[in-house]
């Protein structure tokens, strides 16, 4: 064998073994996998997994009034979610688990709260609830809830592609005078502690959750900007496309992963 032949097989062995090494790097990533309640005590896993005792089932119960309320008097529309939709616990199935995505109307990727605001708008004559609002996230919470347990499933789009990118290049990059990234804390350092709490792997399976620290229920995006906050960057507005990137990424990153929503967090 000459010694140009020697090195083309050396090198495309090389290949074949980065390859392999890759591939099984993927598959052992997506097997060690966890999601944030993993990190809990066991008396907080207990609380989200019963409804009797998880707090956001407060917002769940009035996120199903909602549904079935018609408008009051003298608004322009009289018909309820129900009207359209019917029994939620089975229209709203998987619902949950395909969110965010692609609006036809808008031309623009949306969030499950985004989407149930253009239903106001666009079906109901309504306007939109507030981001972040208690009716918002209540029936936000229902309908995920409908959904929950079931696996996550990311539409694919291609139109959702270059979303997805970018929010892949936002988890990277560094942000605020502390010039940290989500990668580094969430990818780099999860399992280890900040500030006495645990970090977890950022897979986004609880939302809308309660959270102790807030004492109420809140989205993805509140929790974003809280770690914005955090690293001492600038927040993004609610509803901002820079969010609803890293909505779109974070939703690809723990496709497969059972839906915990409403989760309950320290």
């Amino acid at each position: 064998m000459t010694r140009g032949l020697r090195n083309l097989v050396i090198s495309a062995l090389a290949c074949v073994v980065l390859t392999v090494s890759a591939s099984d790097a993927r598959h052992t990533d997506a097997q060690a996998r966890r999601s944030g309640a993993t990190y809990m005590s066991r008396s907080l896993q207990a609380m989200q997994s019963d409804p009797a005792i998880n707090p956001a089932m407060l917002w769940v119960k009035q996120g199903e009034e909602l549904w079935r309320a018609s408008a009051q008097a003298g608004d322009q529309a009289s018909s309820s979610c129900s009207a359209c939709h019917g029994d939620a616990s089975l229209s709203m199935q998987g619902v949950a688990t395909r969110y965010p995505a692609f609006d036809e109307g808008l031309q623009h990727p949306v969030n499950l709260a985004q989407r149930v605001n253009q239903c106001r708008i666009k079906h109901q004559k309504r306007e939109p609830w507030r981001l972040e609002g208690t009716e918002l996230l209540a029936v936000e919470s229902y309908v995920a809830f409908q959904s929950r347990g079931m696996p996550v499933k990311p539409v694919q789009d291609d139109r959702l592609k270059s979303f997805v990118q970018r929010g892949a290049q936002r988890y990277g990059q560094r942000l605020g005078q502390i010039n940290l990234s989500c990668a580094q804390c969430h990818d780099e350092r999860a399992g280890l502690r900040l500030g006495g709490n645990l970090i977890p792997q950022a897979h986004p399976t609880g939302y809308p959750l309660y959270r102790l620290e807030w004492q109420s229920v809140g989205s993805l995006q509140r929790r974003i900007r809280n770690c914005m906050t955090g690293v001492r960057a600038q927040p993004f507005p609610l509803g901002a496309t820079e969010l609803l990137e890293l909505e779109l990424f974070l939703a690809d990153r723990s496709a497969g992963m059972p839906l915990e929503a409403p989760g309950v967090r320290p």
